[in-house]
């Protein structure tokens, strides 16, 4: 039960959090600017989010690689954000894939300990 739970709280936090960084990129759309203008800068604000997809991606078939990746990514992000030299509310966005890495870690250990 516990691996199970190990298993999806990870992945369904990292598209939670994947979804809510989509959010922020909406902002983009409405003004005077052209489509083609917006759309542009949708998938300008969207590239951090492109990277984490990615890293959902082989975390899902390759655990313990995509845990360090999302840790690695914590602090990519929070050096992007600056969230280590002032920019702390930026952390509440972050936090969850160092949090979703560790647990992504933790599940695969665990599951191999109990196949032996």
């Amino acid at each position: 039960m516990i691996l199970k739970i190990l298993y999806w709280f990870p992945r369904i936090l990292v598209i939670l959090s994947i979804l809510f960084m989509m959010m922020f990129s909406l902002d983009s759309f409405g003004g005077n600017n052209p489509l083609g203008r917006q759309l542009l800068g949708f998938l300008m604000h969207n590239i951090p989010v492109f990277i984490l997809i990615i890293a959902l991606v082989i975390a899902w078939k390759y655990e313990i690689l995509g845990g360090v990746i999302f840790i690695l990514l914590f602090f990519a992000l929070g050096i992007f954000f600056k969230s280590f030299s002032g920019n702390s509310g930026s952390l509440m966005i972050i936090t969850p894939f160092l949090l979703a890495g560790v647990l992504f870690i933790l599940h695969e250990v665990l599951a191999a300990r109990s196949k032996q």
